[in-house]
């Protein structure tokens, strides 16, 4: 049997996020100060002074090219974020259903929760925006510097859960669990996992579970004080929804939802994690519910999701100049979720015994995710409270009894909450036995935490005595800077794998300086797509000095041209200085080309790897059309090899493999795979069939024309629901494709014929795989979406052609 191709980022991640009514408005008018005035100079920012004196209560947005120490992980072109947040000016969008709230009426609403466009946080983040320059940099960051001489701390409660209901309804109250503490906190987190495990919601479609599960949670807010509803966030089944008391919501501000799937081909969204980001007075917090991999041999799997989740998630900032916001660059971080470790090495008996004793001391010691915290494999620098009750899966749902299943779970601690950051005491962290809805049982923390708040007296004496120092130093030199290293070289660039190196700059001036990476004449972005500069620009007090991390990454959409040979790994970058001069860096490298990235018919050509073929020939094979063949050669193969190894590995090993195309691979066992398609050694595939099946998919997502080439795709768009219509248009394709098409329906139709062991069916594979194989050459819709699939199920049903 032949190879097989999977998944696409069209069916990968569906957010739905929603918006409290205006959220967060400083009710308050922007006071009059008249001492300003004696501070506004004609300068290029002059009207930043007034904005950044000018409210009670000011809160300064932190930089993050002011961190020196934390190398930014944001990639440049990152896609636009998703228009319901809270950004800027922008008001948000009000919640459907006031009956969830638990406020008596809109009026109400508008008056608890306001929107963010005048708090005291966006006056100081007016400094970033690009039309001002150096000086409000300079005052910005002297400020954050100081930011000790014009804070206190002030402690307040949050209530975070975390409950996986198993794709259930509510059948029962929350408050057993929402309820459970003696005042009112201040703020609620509340995470779900498997909100719906249905197959519509699995594909992203919307789940009338996110409003049933919404209700149950508004319902069981603490009665003793009135919550309004900030933001609501959901990727299938992972949601989480953010409540704070009505006299807090004119101090949070900057709100942003993001979501990440670490699903098959690191974009499915039945794994991975939706976060919420705020500002609470004066301090940046970020609240993580994540949904991680599942089994217990999985552990590795659920810590690259962890890493993964930790450098993909990211918040735009009101400067759209500005690099997207990293999890870990806030003050506090709250993580929660089915983080699914499991208990190792005891079998289900001395476990069930142990817990009987309650020496979960000694049962804790086998607790994965202890254990990879020990090893500082995941989580550094977060801490997790004792943890003093019995593990929260699995159980027969609508009992407290063990899993009485054929599978008969060992007991595990999968439901977990853990913290980051200063000044943070945990009141309790405890499971809610009474809740029987589903095979999890609910966990609850409440954290007392120290928020930044502004004495204002102290920040006005801190502003003037920061301006006065920058008035005298002003234009007395020139920037300057000294490179650690001048040119840079990354020796082997393969196919999605990460290289970095650290340009490391010092600032040997007299005065602050500001840099920026500058775009070249007749040049659109700063460097070419395949090079990042993290961060791009930034801020360097006088003595100090910056990592700017130079990375390297090949994709889908940059490998064509490489593997042709047809563009090189070389780049100049300008660094330009504000007011200084700019130093031009070299950037080469060497590229291995790869099968991923190269088309059908010039992988049919060459009988041996591509990394043992001449550069000249890639150049000619990429040139041709569909229908030459290179001359003075053997006749073309009927399909590339490496779709063949890979398909013929799956037949012959995963044709009955649980999940198969469904469940993640490795990382570590893709590059392996990888390595051995372009350079024919070893014989045979390493890595598991998880990690052979997602191969598969990422190359079929790679190939710069897809199967069905783009020419044909209104053409199967027309014929979706005949048949016989759909077997004439795959008839007229160029041969090495109409060969793959009908080589990967077969292999697919004899997985289906062991559906009852791995669990597919036609509506999976018909998703999966027609995202991959008729790739639209514009953005698609969802009705395209659909008369794709409809197309190519033709072809899984017996029978068909």
């Amino acid at each position: 049997m032949d190879r097989l191709k999977d998944l696409s980022p069209a069916v990968v991640k569906k957010k739905s996020v929603r918006n409290g009514k205006d959220v967060c408005k400083s009710s308050t008018e922007i006071p009059n100060f008249e001492w300003i005035n004696k501070y506004q100079k004609s300068t290029k920012g002059q009207g930043v002074v007034k904005q950044a004196l000018a409210p009670l209560g000011t809160t300064l947005t932190k930089l993050s090219q002011h961190r020196k120490t934390e190398k930014s992980s944001d990639k440049k072109g990152t896609s636009e974020r998703d228009k319901g947040s809270n950004s800027g000016t922008q008001k948000s969008k009000a919640y459907s259903s006031t009956e969830s709230q638990g406020i008596s009426s809109r009026e109400d609403r508008d008056d608890l929760v306001r929107s963010s466009s005048h708090t005291p946080s966006n006056k100081a983040q007016i400094l970033a925006m690009p039309q001002f320059g150096l000086r409000d940099n300079l005052i910005k960051c002297e400020l954050l510097k100081n930011e000790d001489l014009y804070t206190y701390l002030e402690d307040f409660c949050f209530f975070l859960g975390t409950y996986n209901v198993n794709g259930q309804t509510p059948k029962e109250s929350l408050r057993p669990w929402l309820n459970c503490t003696l005042k009112p906190p201040d703020m609620y987190c509340v995470g779900f996992q498997e909100l719906d495990l249905s197959k519509e919601a699995f594909f992203f479609n919307d789940t009338p579970k996110e409003m049933e599960w919404t209700k149950a949670v508004s319902e069981a807010l603490h009665p003793d004080a009135k919550y309004a509803l900030v933001k609501l966030v959901r990727l299938v089944g992972i949601m989480l929804i953010f409540y704070v008391k009505k006299e807090h919501a004119e101090f949070i501000s900057d709100v942003e939802a993001e979501t990440v799937g670490t699903g098959i081909m690191g974009r499915m969204g039945n794994k991975g994690a939706v976060a919420i980001r705020f500002r609470f007075h004066n301090s940046d917090i970020c609240v993580v519910n994540s949904h991680l991999a599942a089994h217990i041999e999985e552990y590795e799997r659920r810590n690259q999701d962890y890493k993964d989740i930790c450098s993909r998630l990211q918040f735009r900032q009101l400067d759209p100049t500005q690099p997207p916001l990293t999890i870990m660059k806030h003050d506090v971080i709250l993580w929660i979720g089915d983080l699914n470790y499991r208990i190792s090495d005891l079998d289900v008996d001395y476990v069930k015994e142990l817990i009987s004793k309650k020496d979960f001391e000694t049962l804790h010691s086998y607790d994965q995710l202890k254990r990879q915290i020990d090893e500082e494999a995941v989580f550094t620098g977060f801490v997790e409270g004792e943890i003093d009750f019995q593990p929260t899966y699995k159980y027969d749902t609508g009992s407290d009894k063990w899993d009485t299943s054929e599978k008969c779970r060992v007991p595990a601690w999968c439901d977990r909450i853990l913290w980051r950051g200063k000044n943070i005491k945990q009141q309790h962290y405890q499971s809610h036995m009474d809740l029987k809805t589903s095979d999890h049982k609910p966990v609850s923390s409440l954290l007392v935490t120290g928020i930044k708040r502004v004495n204002t007296e102290a920040y006005k004496k801190t502003f003037e005595e920061i301006v006065r120092n920058i008035d005298k130093m002003e234009n007395e030199c020139i920037p300057s800077v000294t490179l650690a290293k001048q040119e840079f070289h990354f020796k082997d660039v393969k196919y999605m794998e990460h290289q970095a190196e650290t340009l490391s700059l010092f600032n040997d001036g007299q005065v602050p300086c500001q840099f920026e990476f500058i775009q070249k004449p007749n040049e659109s972005t700063y460097c070419k797509p395949w090079l990042t500069a993290n961060p791009p620009k930034g801020f360097i007090a006088q003595g100090g000095s910056v990592d700017i991390e130079l990375e390297v990454f090949v994709n889908r959409s940059t490998a064509p041209d490489l593997n042709s040979g047809k563009e090189q790994i070389e780049d100049i970058l300008v660094l330009h200085l504000e007011r200084g001069k700019d130093y031009f860096i070299p950037v080469s490298g060497n590229y291995l080309p790869s099968c991923y990235g190269t088309s059908i018919h010039s992988l049919c050509q060459m009988r041996e790897p591509i990394q043992d073929m001449p550069q000249k020939t890639l150049r000619e094979l990429a040139e041709m059309s569909a229908n030459e063949n290179i001359a003075n050669t053997e006749k073309p193969l009927d399909i590339p090899k490496e779709l063949w190894m890979m398909v013929d590995h799956l037949f012959r090993n995963a044709i009955k493999q649980e999940d198969i195309f469904q469940q993640p691979g490795l990382r570590s066992e893709f590059a392996e795979i990888r390595d051995c398609l372009d350079t024919g050694m070893p014989d045979s595939l390493p890595g598991s069939n998880h990690s052979v099946a997602e191969a598969l998919l990422l190359f079929l997502d790679a190939l710069p024309e897809p199967v069905v080439p783009f020419s044909f795709y209104q053409q199967c768009l027309e014929s979706c629901s005949n048949a016989s219509q759909c077997e004439k248009t795959i008839s007229m394709l160029p041969q090495c494709h109409q060969n793959v098409f009908n080589y990967l329906a077969a292999f697919l139709r004899e997985l289906l014929k062991n559906s009852a062991s791995n669990r597919l069916d036609v509506n999976i594979l018909a998703t999966i795989f027609a995202s991959l194989l008729l790739r639209s050459p514009t953005k698609q819709d969802l009705a395209e979406k659909r008369k794709t699939q409809e197309f190519f199920q033709h072809f899984l049903t017996q029978g068909s052609a």
